[in-house]
């Protein structure tokens, strides 16, 4: 499991969409961690997704989930007049 101590998430406001976006990936490579905390069998299992389309459209799908929240916090960046 992630040390509980480290806070890589202080918030989910960001300035701008690519800076939500590189957000939601952070997040998605945090869970895969915390899911298999083992550097070298995710190694390993690399291999086996990188060629499978079905397990990259997955992990896209995981990204997706992310930023959509992302962005919900952050009022889909529009400003209100």
């Amino acid at each position: 499991m992630q040390n509980q101590e480290e806070d890589y998430l202080p918030s989910l406001i960001t300035a701008t969409p690519f800076e939500g976006r590189q957000l939601a990936i952070k997040l998605s490579r945090k869970s895969i961690g915390a899911i298999q905390p083992d550097a070298g069998v995710r190694q390993q299992l690399r291999a086996a997704y990188a060629s499978d389309t079905a397990q990259l459209i997955a992990s896209a799908q995981v990204i997706a989930v992310e930023f959509q929240t992302i962005a919900q916090a952050n009022n889909y960046w529009r400003t209100k007049d």
